[in-house]
Formats: structure tokens, C-alpha cells, sequence
């Protein structure tokens, strides 16, 4: 399985992007696909995530600029981002939660850069 992540860049504050991750290989169906994303010298954080039944969560620090949503049938995930801050700046890499035979196995994708100046 390989996840595609891309849209990234450079934007200006209060900017927004679309990213898109498409996830394709032995896919039965996918539960949980989510974004993380990974500041230099900080640690990787969850961004927003999607379960199979459309039920999402979202980072406190960007709820209410993102929306996080997939298309099943693509096996895609995007993040639509608004009000971009330079706080927002890091590489996002997003995730998926495979099935193919009778259990699950979380794939990375190889994470897509954006920036956000001020």
C-alpha cells in the first residue's frame, strides 16, 4: 500500500490549501485515515482524522479553519486549510488505517511541506 500525500507549499497568513492523500495497492477497505503534521524539533501531532463512518476529530489549535474530509471511493483523504497562521508551518504527513485480510495495518504517507509566512 502507498500513500500519496500532496498540495503543500508556500502561502501567505490567512492563506488556505487543499491537501490531498490517496492511498492505493491491496485495499480492501480503509478505516481511519487522519493528518499529522511535524514542526521542526517538536513532535508529530495529530491535525484532523475520518473514520469509515465520516465521524471526525480536529486539533484544538486548528478547529474551525480546517475540514477534514474523504472520498471512498478514491481511497483519498484531503484537508481543506484556512486562515493559515505561521504556527501552521510544518510537514504534514497523513495516515491511513488499511484492511486487507482480517486485520489492519497503518500506512504513512511521505509527507508534504507547507509554509506559511508572515
Amino acid at each position: 500500500v502507498q500513500l500519496q500525500a500532496s498540495g503543500g507549499g508556500l502561502v501567505q497568513l490567512g492563506g488556505s490549501l487543499r491537501l490531498s492523500c490517496a492511498a492505493s495497492g491491496r485495499i480492501r477497505s480503509i478505516n481511519t485515515m487522519g493528518w499529522y503534521r511535524q514542526a521542526p524539533g517538536k513532535q508529530r501531532e495529530l491535525v484532523a482524522s475520518i473514520t469509515s463512518g465520516g465521524s471526525t476529530n480536529y486539533a484544538d489549535s486548528v478547529k474551525g479553519r480546517s475540514t477534514i474530509s474523504r472520498d471512498y471511493a478514491k481511497n483519498t483523504v484531503y484537508l481543506q486549510m484556512d486562515s493559515l497562521k505561521p504556527e501552521d508551518t510544518a510537514v504534514y504527513y497523513c495516515n491511513a488505517d488499511v484492511v486487507y485480510t482480517f486485520t489492519s495495518t497503518l500506512y504513512w504517507g511521505q509527507g508534504t511541506q507547507v509554509t506559511v509566512s508572515s
